[in-house]
């Protein structure tokens, strides 16, 4: 059964609990997995950059260190949150992810955008404050849509340069300034395979950490046009018979729920639920 995570603002000087230690979109790992003692890490020769309170994995404290580069500490080694995806429980993956997305923001308003002056946390928020100018930065959520597009018995799946060798995986992208995510499904899909689409249904959510998607999932049925490939975005996209489908995304992201839940209509079989 996967560990139950839940976020909450924590108070670093309070003593115990556990640390996630990251450091350029890794994480330090050994035998145990990715959680390490929090006083036996600080004793060790690393430079800390900062440290932020995430919540509770399994009704224990969970802080993040976010390091100034990767060190060498003996056992461990550093791994990516793709790799950690295909390892772990929704759960892990849930605080992993969080963790990322503090991660990432956090160093990213180190300092000021508007006066270069230094940020600090925000007593009792999860925000950034400056003291020069008094500007707020809080963690920042991309909407963007994802869909599987259908074809009575067939799907529309695609794969990026960037996918592992094999993999195919529905459309995804992000929403633009001024358009609603219904426009945005439309333009996405019409852009990287060239297909029209009607009879949206959203279907569900999932933070998606790479690095701040709010991933808004939607069912398309085919409307019209023939596939032709976005250049340098799709490497290939192809309609494919639901009982002859490629390699798939991993079970706990919101693209293989999409798949696996018209599977199942299409089928008469128990809906999946999509771990949230």
């Amino acid at each position: 059964m996967p560990q139950r995570w839940q976020s909450a603002l924590l108070d670093n000087s309070a003593p115990g609990g556990w640390v996630l230690v990251h450091c350029q979109q890794h994480f330090l790992a050994d035998a145990n997995g990715v959680l390490f003692p929090r006083e036996w890490f600080k004793r060790q020769d690393v430079m800390v950059l900062a440290e932020h309170g995430l919540g509770l994995f399994a009704g224990e404290s969970v802080y993040l260190l976010e390091l100034q580069c990767p060190a060498e500490i003996a056992g461990c080694n550093w791994q990516g949150l793709r790799q950690l995806m295909l390892q772990g429980d929704a759960g892990t993956f849930k605080m992993l992810g969080y963790a990322s997305q503090i991660a990432t923001w956090a160093r990213q308003h180190r300092f000021c955008g508007s006066c270069a002056a230094p940020m600090q946390p925000l007593a009792g928020e999860r925000a950034m404050h400056c003291p020069a100018c008094a500007i707020q930065h809080y963690p920042r959520l991309s909407p963007s849509m994802i869909v599987l597009v259908t074809r009575g018995d067939e799907i529309l799946l695609a794969r990026s340069p960037r996918f592992n060798p094999g993999v195919y995986s529905t459309l995804a992208g992000f929403v633009e300034a001024g358009e609603s995510v219904e426009q945005c499904v439309a333009r996405e899909v019409f852009e990287e395979v060239g297909l029209k689409v009607a009879n949206l249904e959203y279907l569900g959510s999932q933070g998606w950490p790479f690095p701040h998607s709010l991933m808004l999932g939607f069912h398309a049925e085919y409307s019209s046009g023939e596939i032709v490939m976005q250049a340098d975005e799709i490497e290939d996209a192809r309609w494919f018979a639901l009982d002859d489908l490629p390699l798939l995304p991993p079970t706990n992201s919101i693209s293989r729920y999409l798949i696996e839940l018209y599977l199942a209509r299409r089928s008469g079989l128990s809906e999946p639920v999509l771990e949230n």
